[in-house]
């Protein structure tokens, strides 16, 4: 029973951590699926959503405002918009004036940004860890008291239940709305939609916009589940979400969702039954195992090459 219950938490753990990488993971998979590039200053992006927040929640406490509804919707809909504003002027700046040329001038482009604004919060916020504070607290407990306990926090049912809700909105938006549709014809032929009348640059700035949108969601979950934020917090997070949907099958959006679970799950269950140390190993590992074998990912289709 005890080990049941031990598995139990390392599942719930895993995700956990796997909701948000799968929610940072979409802006990866939106992106390449519509103009075949990766953004690789989207980590970044997400980390500049956290810092947002931060400032959002410690700017509402220094006006004396303790509703926790409240704090936490103006949280999101600052980091939100700041991230959302941050990745329609990376596609500007760093993609569409390079667009259409050899992809390794994008690639180039987008690492430059993704150094540029880790810098910038660098100076602007300062190298050390700044502390998040635990807006949410308490959760419930299963198994005896005399012996090990599962847990589940308020948190975590937070984070799972956000997830979700964007998720299903996602859905819901790329399949029934006008632009959602504009999406999939853009990621299908873009010169053919092009000829259509679809602004394919419009299509393309908002392919941006949605993935910065739910990467500041991923922002405020994770840095009120971890408890601090640092200029690197979005390198990591990001590296580990392209990642995700590399294995989910880069381009898919169900992949990036399902990639970004068994990532989450993966590192905890390294963490649990081996060490914390090797997690990264597992992880990257059953990447390359799974490449090996299926190259396109797990839901990943084949490019098909138009003559």
């Amino acid at each position: 029973m005890q080990d049941l219950l031990y598995f139990l938490q390392q599942l719930i753990n895993g995700l956990t951590i796997g909701s948000t990488y799968a929610l940072i993971a979409i802006g990866y998979t939106m992106v390449y699926g519509i103009i075949g590039m990766i953004n690789f200053a989207h980590g970044e992006i997400y980390m500049i959503g956290a810092y947002t927040a931060l400032i959002a929640i410690t700017g509402l406490a220094a006006l004396g405002i303790a509703w926790l509804p409240l704090i936490l919707i103006v949280a999101l809909v600052c980091a939100m918009i700041v991230s959302s504003s941050m990745g329609w002027a990376v596609e500007r700046v760093a993609y569409r004036p390079v667009r259409g040329r050899h992809r390794l001038i994008p690639l180039i482009s987008a690492i430059g940004m993704s150094i540029f604004l880790q810098n910038y919060v660098h100076l602007a916020q300062g190298s050390r860890n700044i502390g998040f504070p635990a807006l949410i607290e308490g959760g419930f407990r299963f198994g005896s008291a005399d012996s090990f306990q599962t847990s589940i926090s308020y948190m975590q049912i937070t984070i799972f239940i956000t997830t979700l809700i964007c998720m299903s909105l996602l859905s819901l938006f790329i399949s029934r709305s006008r632009i959602g549709r504009a999406c999939r014809a853009v990621s299908q032929d873009l010169g053919m939609a092009s000829l259509l009348g679809i602004d394919t640059n419009r299509i393309i700035s908002a392919t941006f916009v949605i993935g910065a949108a739910l990467a500041a969601v991923a922002g405020l979950l994770l840095g009120m589940y971890y408890g601090s934020i640092d200029p690197l917090f979005g390198f990591i997070a990001g590296l580990k979400a392209f990642t995700a949907a590399v294995l989910g099958g880069i381009g898919s959006i169900p992949g990036a969702m399902l990639g970004g679970l068994i990532l989450g799950v993966a590192e905890s269950m390294t963490s649990g039954y081996l060490s914390g140390e090797y997690k990264d190993v597992v992880s990257f590992g059953l990447l390359i195992l799974i490449l090996l074998f299926k190259p396109t990912g797990l839901l990943g289709k084949p490019e098909v090459e138009k003559i």
